[in-house]
């Protein structure tokens, strides 16, 4: 059983998870190919995140929706643990996220993730997100997948 809810981002296990997701990337890209935020750098007003949680308590994964004043959304900071992968984690988190998008009004969402994380690729395929070009602030990178999904 695993019951997702929203945190601050100074909760000491959002700031765990991130720590290993932000340790995994890094092995992945270099630091230029890497978009990480700092979730402290950013007002509460624009951050909003929600963790997962094993019966046990335990944090088995995060993530996060940046707000910007366009009034779409980004969906930053996914991570599911190595060992509760493959439990429709990823969905649950997803769907926690537009949640809290479509409660704040925000009908565009957007993200960023990386083309050596197909896992996470099919995972925002499968909840409704297609390719789109590079969105502010990125710009076009090689090693980057951009993906967008409209609420209704």
């Amino acid at each position: 059983m695993f019951n997702i809810s929203e945190v601050d981002k100074g909760n000491s296990d959002l700031n765990w998870l991130v720590s290993e997701l932000d340790a995994f990337l890094s092995e992945l890209y270099p630091a230029e190919s890497n978009h990480l935020i700092d979730l402290s750098a950013v007002s509460d007003e624009q951050l909003r995140c929600v963790i997962v949680r094993d019966g046990g308590d335990t944090p088995a994964g995060c993530g996060a929706l940046l707000f910007h004043e366009d009034g779409s959304a980004e969906i930053k900071r996914v991570y599911i643990r190595p060992e509760y992968r493959g439990r429709k984690l990823g969905e649950k988190i997803i769907s926690a996220i537009e949640g809290i998008a479509s409660a704040n009004n925000s009908r565009l969402l957007q993200l960023e993730t990386g083309i050596h994380q197909q896992p996470a690729i099919a995972l925002y395929r499968r909840c409704g997100y297609n390719m789109c070009d590079a969105f502010s602030p990125y710009k076009a990178d090689p090693l980057s997948v951009f993906m967008c999904k409209e609420l209704l």
